[in-house]
């Protein structure tokens, strides 16, 4: 194509339908997340795109298939952003702190996607476990956390009894309870978890947690 020449149409029904998608997952994503999978209704989402109920099944194929759509974006998400940390040049203590911070980070800003993960435990995962991708998806976080503590393991910094599942529910304990029980801790204790103020405190609180369960903290 010539500079200046006017798009091809092919790319641009290309950029047209990548924008739709999106544009109806993100809408997906929030009602899915608020009124739960039951709750949710095409004809809201259709309404609140820049599309139509008959182009949500053009291009998902129905309720459910847009739903694990939402659920498999969500999780690549977090494991995406899990991807970025730099393990293999980290000492394994700084790599699992930063591993730690990134998921309080993502959980914290994100969290449609802990009211998903809720919708799924409420209906026993029954709709996560027809994604074959999720399990790949989340196989590379425990991956990445392996790495980093079969490292501490071997030059001594970790004890050698460690599970890296365990110490990825370790942290994904705490990151969930923060955003998923804001409102009931705030009611029942009168603070907010997601208090600016602290939210440093519970940062670091959470990466000393992890690290002190492992061996040595501060080594």
């Amino acid at each position: 194509m010539s500079r200046g020449a006017a798009p091809e149409p092919d790319v641009d029904r290309r950029r047209d339908a990548g924008r739709t998608r999106t544009d109806i997952l993100d809408v997906a994503t929030r009602e899915f997340a608020d009124q739960g999978y039951s709750g949710a209704r095409v004809d809201e989402i259709a309404a609140r795109t820049r599309t139509t109920k008959r182009m949500i099944y053009y291009y998902f194929g129905g309720k459910e298939q847009l739903y694990l759509a939402v659920l498999e974006r969500a999780y690549a998400e977090i494991r995406a952003a899990e991807r970025t940390v730099d393990v293999e040049h980290l000492a394994p203590v700084a790599a699992i702190r930063r591993i730690a911070e990134v998921t309080f980070d993502h959980h914290e800003a994100h969290p449609t996607f802990i009211k998903l993960v809720g919708v799924e435990n409420s209906q026993q995962a029954r709709n996560m476990s027809q994604v074959a991708r999720l399990v790949d998806l989340n196989s590379s976080a425990i991956g990445v956390l392996q790495d980093a503590l079969s490292r501490g393991q071997r030059d001594g910094t970790f004890r050698a009894d460690v599970d890296a599942l365990d110490v990825h529910m370790m942290i994904s304990a705490f990151c969930f309870f923060r955003v998923a029980n804001r409102h009931t801790f705030g009611a029942l204790f009168g603070r907010d978890l997601l208090d600016p103020a602290a939210r440093d405190r519970y940062r670091t609180m959470l990466a000393d947690m992890v690290v002190g369960y492992l061996g040595r903290a501060g080594s």
